[in-house]
């Protein structure tokens, strides 16, 4: 079945519940699994994904991140905290407006992301390596979509 014909919907080839649940599978392994071999305190997946949001948006805002993530301002305050004490996120006041703070990573966020992201791959790639070529391939070509879709689905509703 082809998936470019008009009218055709992602719907109409793909199982959109059996991807969903494949790939938070795949996130949840890859996570826990990397985790145990990286060697850096183990943060929850919720203050994980807000390092995430930072680092992708540098000077972004608490109630931006907190849309970003569909989460309350309050939890993501709350966590916000704690990776500050940890001295993986600071908080740099507007000169002009006090009240006004944007967040930012700091040098120790990023070599913890770079080798939490070099863990993940290396926990994938020795999944990959029991796959077919074939399969490898599938999952080579559908990268950029893939990329594409967790672009639209971070989007702020």
């Amino acid at each position: 079945m082809e998936s470019n014909k008009p009218g055709m919907l992602l719907e109409d080839v793909v199982d959109l519940r059996q991807l969903a649940v494949a790939l938070i599978d795949i996130s949840s392994d890859v996570r826990r699994k990397s985790h145990e071999d990286a060697g850096v305190p183990l943060l929850p997946n919720g203050m994980v994904d807000i390092m995430r949001v930072i680092e992708a948006h540098p000077g972004i805002t608490v109630a931006e991140v907190a849309a970003r993530l569909n989460r309350q301002f309050s939890n993501i305050s709350t966590q916000l905290r704690e990776l500050v004490a940890r001295g993986l996120v600071t908080r740099v006041r507007d000169t002009a407006d006090k009240r006004y703070v944007t967040l930012h990573p700091t040098a120790e966020s990023e070599r913890i992301r770079t080798l939490l992201e070099t863990m993940w791959a290396d926990t994938l790639g020795t999944a990959a390596d029991k796959l077919r070529p074939e399969e490898r391939e599938q999952i080579s070509a559908s990268l950029p979509a893939l990329q594409r879709l967790a672009t639209l689905i971070g989007e702020p509703d």
